[in-house]
């Protein structure tokens, strides 16, 4: 039984809840890139496909729209998965528990993907109604966008003679979005030495944060899971002979992480000292953080006597020396756009392997330069700490075009249907928009969406009632002439 059936626009909710019950993670995209593919021969539409497992469809235009300049509709077909602790899911096997809560749809114990699946359902939903007026549609599904942006980074153009692109992955009803930064990730590697010792086994966990988007939310003051995990373990090391067996945190660079967790190796006698301690840096962090993290949770769980081979005490100094010595949040503001983050990072992944500790950034910038001065900083700490450090997934910024007739008309199309001017602003997160500017010569774009809460966590919620009134919105754009 369908879920979302009887929800409107019928034909978008169809397409989502098919879609999502299709494993579509990053780096996961074949047998989604081949639904649309399948959809596309069905239906006798131009498609290619790409070896990255990007998606075009075009449709040419409809009677009286011949001379009209095509328009070029764009999402991406990844999602992210994250996943609450014990939810039993396999992204890469099962599709999503989808439920409805009200007006908003949701996925039970994890994430929609509402970012970017609703763009794929409009895209979709808009192909196959052959009753809308309209020009020449080229309907571009690009992969792996939350993995830096590199199915649009591969994507082939040569196909497309559209200068006008309607980018489908924001999260806000009556916001237009005309820029946004550029972006990298970091991959940050310590080796570590290990010793054979023993004591008890102790757990200390933190968890219960927000989380988020980090760049749309990096300026909101919640707590970086990772990080406060570190500081905490800092002080701990410091009063107490623990060692360090195991450090994990986070799951995607680009979500701001809500648990960590070290295994520990502690002396038995210096016990009662380590529960103190753990109560009263719990207790702090409860006070310092309590409007921003009012869930926030740390616990120390003993587990018995343990032999282990754990870090050794230069090792573990270093390893925690350089996640507290690298820059991670908010760095920059901007100094054109009053509240629009510049340019930060985000530390979301921290691993530990046999021989080291990796941890995963990542960096946002809409100036180019202040982008590479905290690359170059990175990089001097970390090669001075011992470790090393790998730059990829590069995008561009997306620069903010003074005269656009697609913006121009979409204010216009948007006060006209509800009676109020839309937000025309710019954001930290970053958008492929940058990526087909530098590809398609005098691109004209804009990016919109309805209204998505809370994404790349497990609160993730899209609202059924913004999904069909931008529904009508869009519909109203592709028949616009220019």
């Amino acid at each position: 039984m369908k879920i979302l059936q009887g929800l409107e626009p019928r034909g978008v909710w169809n397409y989502f809840e098919e879609l999502c019950g299709i494993p579509h993670g990053s780096h996961n995209e074949k047998a989604v890139s081949d639904y649309c593919v399948r959809f596309a021969k069905e239906r006798g539409l131009e498609v290619h496909q790409d070896s990255a497992w990007n998606v075009v469809i075009i449709k040419e235009a409809s009677a009286g729209y011949e001379d009209a300049e095509p328009l070029i509709l764009q999402g991406h077909l990844d999602m992210v998965c994250v996943k609450e602790e014990g939810c039993a899911l396999d992204f890469e096997k099962d599709g999503l528990d989808l439920q409805t809560e009200g007006d908003w749809v949701c996925a039970r114990g994890t994430t929609l993907g509402g970012d970017d699946g609703i763009a794929v359902a409009y895209g979709l939903a808009l192909l196959d109604d052959d009753h809308i007026p309209h020009p020449r549609l080229e309907v571009v599904f690009t992969s792996c966008e939350e993995m830096g942006m590199e199915g649009a980074s591969a994507l082939d153009v040569s196909m497309l003679k559209g200068h006008t692109v309607l980018n489908l992955d924001s999260e806000e009803e009556g916001i237009l979005l005309a820029g946004c930064a550029g972006g990298s990730r970091a991959e940050v590697c310590l080796p570590v030495e290990r010793s054979h010792g023993d004591g008890v086994k102790a757990v200390l966990t933190l968890e219960g944060l927000q989380g988020g988007h980090s760049g749309t939310e990096i300026h909101k003051g919640r707590g970086n899971a990772n990080r406060l995990l570190a500081e905490v373990l800092g002080t701990l090391c410091e009063i107490v002979n623990c060692r360090i067996v195991s450090l994990e945190g986070g799951e995607k660079d680009n979500a701001i992480p809500v648990r960590a967790q070290a295994v520990l190796l502690i002396p038995e006698q210096q016990r009662e000292a380590a529960d103190e301690l753990c109560a009263a840096r719990a207790q702090r962090l409860e006070t310092e953080l309590s409007a921003a993290e009012p869930s926030l949770r740390l616990r120390l769980e003993w587990e018995g006597a343990w032999e282990a081979d754990a870090f050794c005490k230069e090792s573990q100094e270093r390893a925690l020396a350089l996640i507290l010595a690298l820059p991670d949040g908010v760095q920059a503001m901007s100094r054109e756009i009053p509240g629009l983050v510049e340019t930060s990072l985000n530390l979301g992944i921290v691993r530990t392997r046999e021989d080291g500790i990796c941890l995963s950034y990542a960096l946002r910038s809409s100036v180019e330069a202040a982008k590479e001065r905290l690359t170059g900083r990175m990089k001097f700490l970390t090669e001075y700490l011992g470790g090393s450090m790998e730059v990829s997934g590069v995008y561009p910024a997306w620069e903010y075009r003074r005269d656009s007739r697609l913006r121009e008309d979409m204010v216009r199309i948007y006060e006209e249907m509800f009676g109020r001017k839309p937000e025309v602003q710019a954001i930290h997160a970053g958008l492929e928009c940058g990526i087909l500017a530098s590809k398609i010569p005098d691109l004209d774009c804009v990016s919109m969406g309805p209204d998505i809460l809370d994404i790349h966590t497990t609160k993730e919620r899209m609202s059924i009632p913004s999904v069909e009134r931008m529904w009508r919105y869009i519909l109203e754009i592709v028949k616009t002439k220019r």
